[in-house]
């Protein structure tokens, strides 16, 4: 990302945050596969689709999704073309910097910075997701 959303006009901050929200959305599924694994590995079988959606919803083990779930619905409610407040380059930005500072691992955290840091130790598709989107809300790198 070449400019960031600050420095952005509304469209190319709304462009940007698009990129990202579907970034997040990747990584929310890998996530979610991770701990679906990891909890029949665990607990026992996820029996249905309808029991994983219980699961998903009020089980404690995946509890720790619910910030990235709720960070995703509120790129879609700012991109919503019938919101209140339309996105502006600076709300675009607040978002971004939402992002990154949830995707910080922790061994030593708790919370969602350690499940993190346990979901990108366990599965190589996390970490490629997690790179995905770090590649969309970090500044690129100088060279020289």
């Amino acid at each position: 990302m070449n400019d960031t959303p600050a420095s952005s006009s509304a469209p190319e901050a709304r462009q940007q945050l698009a990129l990202l929200r579907d970034a997040l959305f990747h990584l929310h599924k890998a996530l979610v596969d991770s701990e679906r694994i990891s909890y029949e590995q665990n607990i026992g079988t996820i029996t249905s689709p309808n029991h994983f959606l219980q699961l998903l919803t009020g089980d404690p083990w995946f509890a720790w999704l619910q910030p990235l779930s709720q960070l995703i619905v509120a790129m879609d409610e700012a991109m919503d073309a019938k919101a209140k407040t339309p996105l502006d380059a600076a709300a675009a930005a607040a978002l971004v910097k939402q992002t990154a500072a949830m995707l910080v691992a922790s061994e030593t955290g708790e919370g969602f910075a350690r499940h993190y840091f346990d979901a990108l130790q366990r599965d190589p598709d996390v970490v490629m997701a997690h790179a995905e989107a770090a590649r969309l809300f970090r500044p690129p790198r100088s060279t020289g």
